[in-house]
């Protein structure tokens, strides 16, 4: 095991670019069990992130107690965050994890202010709490107690299946304030799922913590996003992701076509020509020049081709929240949204292919 110690308030001139400049990078952490990962402690200035925009509630707030993540997804959104450290999209990602080592101590004093209003949090907008880091940081207990003593409902999108360590402990926090949990699970090709996403747990895994979750007394959420485009979106991917779910236990299901933002393109671009190079011309085709999001005629069209799948299998379907692009809150029940906010009966209903908002608001 290799330790790298590191004075507080002094700049580190053999940190990666970016790093360097933090002055509250307390070490950087290898070890053999994350072979290729770097781990980079920081002491963490604030939790809450408070997502603007319009919303039902009065305000919208994240926690995220990693930056970037070790999943690995090559289409994951919220690459770009980790540029603004001066790290790139792609492989410093999945590598340079920067870790709130202290983002419990701060939650609990942040939570304890008088002009906390104990609006809902959301975890998983961005990077996922339960990647393969929390395992050794351990980092979601204190979180959840923090959240749960206060009264404060949050809400856990996540791809990992370490969420069931904690469940007992969302049961507990669950008699204090909502508590609402979803997994996401997009590819139900295991070659493919691999390939794609090499570092989640199979698709099989995350099946069973479903399960889990349900029988623990929780509603659980499947979040079928993003459908990639000729990979995931024929009838039959679609028609067994919905049965497998289901049969998993899920009460219901969140679904959208795959979009690539900015730096993100060029990474999954990147993925494609290596895997599926055949698709590369229609991708091209779909998500050209700056557009970031499929055609509409596309999005449409898979909306025909979900529907009828969706009703025979009777599973029911929500859009995410539009304001973290996470899990629907059920605190948002009889909430009371701010002057000039939009409300749930008169906003628009957001659309089953709705991405979240720009990633670098929900860090």
């Amino acid at each position: 095991m290799r330790w790298s110690g590191q004075e507080l308030g002094v700049a580190n001139a053999d940190a990666l670019p970016g790093l360097a400049k933090l002055n509250n990078l307390v070490r950087s952490v290898q070890t053999p069990e994350f072979a290729g990962v770097t781990f980079h402690e920081v002491l963490a200035k604030s939790a809450l992130n408070h997502v603007p925009g319009a919303s039902a509630m009065p305000f919208a707030w994240t926690i995220n107690p990693f930056r970037g993540c070790s999943h690995a997804c090559s289409y994951c959104f919220a690459r770009p965050t980790h540029e603004y450290l001066d790290l790139d999209a792609g492989d410093d990602f999945d590598r340079q994890i920067i870790v709130k080592v202290n983002v419990g101590d701060v939650l609990r004093k942040e939570l304890a202010r008088p002009s906390w209003r104990h609006e809902h949090v959301a975890l998983g907008t961005n990077t996922d709490p339960y990647q393969r880091a929390e395992g050794r940081y351990s980092l979601m207990p204190d979180i959840i107690e923090a959240l749960a003593t206060s009264g404060t409902p949050l809400s856990i999108l996540t791809k990992g299946t370490l969420l069931r360590r904690d469940l007992p402990l969302l049961k507990d926090a669950s008699a204090h304030a909502p508590v609402d949990l979803a997994m996401s699970i997009a590819v139900y090709d295991h070659d493919l799922q691999q390939s794609v996403e090499p570092g989640t747990p199979s698709t099989k895994a995350r099946l069973q913590t479903v399960t889990a979750v349900r029988d623990a007394g929780f509603d659980c959420g499947v979040f079928l996003m993003p459908i990639l485009p000729y990979l995931t979106d024929t009838r039959a991917h679609l028609d067994d992701a919905i049965r497998q779910a289901k049969e998993a236990g899920a009460t219901h299901v969140t679904w959208a076509a795959l979009h690539l933002r900015g730096s993100v393109k060029p990474w999954f671009m990147q993925w494609l020509e290596r895997e599926h190079p055949d698709l590369v011309p229609k991708y091209r085709s779909m998500y050209y020049g700056r557009n970031a999001y499929a055609p509409k005629e596309y999005r449409a069209w898979l909306g025909e081709r979900m529907r009828p799948i969706l009703r025979a299998r009777g599973m029911g379907t929500r859009a995410p929240d539009p304001t973290t692009g996470g899990v629907r809150s059920s605190a948002l029940r009889g909430t009371v949204p701010r002057a000039g906010a939009a409300t749930a009966t008169s906003r628009q209903p957001v659309p089953d292919f709705a991405p979240p908002p720009d990633p670098s608001a929900l860090f």
